[in-house]
């Protein structure tokens, strides 16, 4: 009996580890393909919004398509050749450098209130929403907003006229000295509070021993700020000036809903977008998208090599 036994569980031994190892390779399966199953939807998604998008962009930036007709007609590089040659598209890049001027004006300020509200004070999570809270608000509703405030008589002259300034109220959006300094000013109140929140937190993650050592040697803000908090938030300064770099030079939103980039405030962008949807040039509108595309990256290249990822760090001794 007990030679029965034996033989019978010698029998089913290998079938029963055989069942137990391919489980245990189903299982490293499902581990392994799991991460790809979670990034299967995001990367479809990208693929088609963005990617065959862009890829399209480019094919179409080499024809005469005017966004209607189902015949595209081949045109080589005769679109980009209008770019550059052509003096009405290519100028308005001029109406950036009002943007990227205001870029630095907003950095600044950010990081100034940023440096302020990290170190002990009253109101400080008060202060903080008051100024990340018009990054919250959608752009056509600062825009409107703002229409408003500038308009003659609106918000800015009613203020200007209470503290006795009246005699310097403008036509802020009429004037074409103004208008774009106006327009730029809208940005950088929209946009600080994005620049602000980098900076408090990359702030906030420097070790609060450096602060007391610095207290104990007898620095002041000023020079803490100097040798602790900006070699310690350096990387976010470097990518805030990639964002507002790039952003200026793509500026669509509040120019259009504000003036139609009527009056010299016309930026490239809806240039861009009046060639294809008033003109009906989408070929050449395409082509313009496609030139902004390739500027931004090299600018970006640009900023990059000049403010490398590992700025601040130091090599260990």
């Amino acid at each position: 009996m007990a030679t029965t036994a034996t033989a019978s569980r010698q029998r089913l031994g290998p079938p029963a580890r055989e069942r137990s190892t391919r489980r245990d390779r189903g299982r490293r399966v499902i581990r392994v393909l799991t991460p790809y199953l979670f990034l299967a939807v995001p990367l479809a998604l990208l693929i088609t919004f963005t990617y065959i998008p862009v890829a399209n962009m480019f094919n179409w930036s080499f024809t005469n398509w005017d966004g209607l007709s189902k015949v595209k007609h081949y045109v080589g590089l005769d679109n980009y050749v209008q770019i550059f040659t052509r003096p009405d598209l290519f100028i308005v890049f001029k109406t950036s450098l009002y943007y990227i001027g205001a870029s630095f004006v907003q950095i600044g300020a950010a990081l100034y209130f940023a440096t302020i509200l990290s170190f002990p004070g009253r109101l400080k999570n008060l202060f903080k929403g008051i100024l990340f809270f018009p990054y919250l608000i959608n752009g056509a509703a600062i825009a409107l907003i703002f229409l408003y405030f500038f308009q003659p008589g609106g918000t800015l002259d009613a203020t200007l006229r209470a503290i006795g300034l009246s005699n310097i109220s403008e036509l802020w959006l009429g004037d074409r000295g103004n208008i774009n300094y106006s327009l730029a000013g809208t940005s950088v109140w929209r946009y600080m509070g994005l620049n602000f929140v980098l900076f408090l937190g990359a702030i906030q993650s420097i070790p609060d021993q450096l602060y007391e050592a610095a207290e104990i040697d007898g620095a002041n803000r000023w020079q803490q700020f100097r040798h602790i908090v900006l070699p310690g938030i350096r990387p976010v300064v470097g990518i805030s000036f990639i964002l507002a770099i790039s952003g200026s030079l793509s500026v669509f939103e509040i120019p259009f809903i504000m003036t139609g980039g009527a009056n010299g405030s016309e930026t490239f962008v809806i240039k861009t977008v009046d060639m294809a949807f008033h003109f009906h040039k989408f070929g050449l509108a395409n082509a313009m998208a496609v030139t902004l595309l390739l500027i931004v990256l090299i600018v970006t290249w640009i900023q990059r090599r000049i403010i490398p990822d590992d700025i601040g760090k130091k090599e260990p001794q």
